[in-house]
């Protein structure tokens, strides 16, 4: 089981030292949340909080992720970096290819691309991308960036994209890993086509039920038998016992957040505070481990 630090929609000199604790206290990685806008209006429900409310995003600070990853990349040594996730088929694949390389190489492979699809509407709306057909387009761009960070010349001919052939650099020296988010029977199935699935939360006893699902998609694909990353979130409450349940399930990779990443009101838990909690989990559970 590897461990990593998420946080969130704080203040933004918090993210350096918090990554350079989680790597000095034995966590793998740390989480790089992503967000583009917020509409004045909208209409749409989000789905991962009780009541479909996006209240809680207001006036909170979303460093965009590429930046952020590069910037804790130059801090850190060790510390692998996640996109949780980027909400890629509303960008032009080809510059998000080149900036994911471009971040893999900087930080030595250290860096995986967690990708979805975006809940909102307004967010195609205001990049001037079609919300139709988004499955098909995010399948697209996923080929698209998956063929140009591998090195050498890559075309693409697609329903939306056409690439002639060019190449890219630098890239890494290994293959960026791509991970889906999202709970929706097509991202298994996409998640299971690739290299790892993210899974946005709600605990252990939520996410059972999707492991028999991922299972059947991964069969289907025949990538039962790959590689394959599977990213839990849980809310900071994890026990030793909930750890391995989450082991048990196939679970390589937690997400421990340690505080209420959806509360509307402002983050105002000093940095100090937050140092501490990171360290008490490693020295209570992971050290466990």
């Amino acid at each position: 089981m590897r461990f990593h630090h998420g946080e969130s929609m704080t203040a933004i000199g918090n993210y350096i030292p918090l990554a350079q604790a989680a790597e000095a206290n034995g966590y793998a990685g740390f989480a790089i949340p992503d967000s583009l806008i917020y509409p004045q209006e909208s209409d749409t429900q989000y789905s991962y909080t009780s009541d479909g409310g996006r209240s809680f995003l207001e006036n909170k600070p979303f460093i965009e992720s590429f930046i952020l990853a590069a910037a804790l990349g130059a801090a850190t040594q060790k510390l692998e970096f996640t996109t949780n996730v980027v909400k890629l088929p509303v960008r032009p694949p080809l510059y998000s290819a080149k900036l994911a390389a471009s971040v893999a190489a900087l930080t030595n492979n250290r860096f995986n691309f967690g990708v979805g699809l975006s809940v909102w509407p307004e967010d195609f709306e205001v990049m001037g991308v079609p919300y139709e057909k988004r499955g098909k387009r995010f399948d697209e761009c996923i080929a698209i960036v998956r063929g140009l960070t591998n090195g050498g010349y890559f075309g693409f001919e697609g329903e939306f994209y056409k690439l002639r052939p060019v190449k890219i650099n630098p890239v890494p020296t290994k293959p960026i890993p791509i991970l889906i988010g999202g709970h929706s029977d097509a991202a298994l199935k996409r998640a299971a086509r690739n290299d790892g699935w993210v899974y946005a939360g709600g605990g252990v006893d939520a996410l059972e039920p999707y492991i028999p699902k991922l299972a059947a998609a991964r069969k289907e694909a025949g990538t039962e038998n790959a590689p394959f990353r599977l990213f839990a979130t849980d809310m900071g409450d994890a026990t030793v016992d909930t750890v391995k349940r989450y082991q048990d399930l196939g679970v390589t990779d937690l997400i421990m957040t340690f505080r209420n990443m959806y509360a509307v009101e402002e983050d105002t838990q000093p940095l100090n505070e937050k140092i501490d909690v990171l360290k008490r989990f490693a020295d209570t559970i992971i050290a466990k481990i």
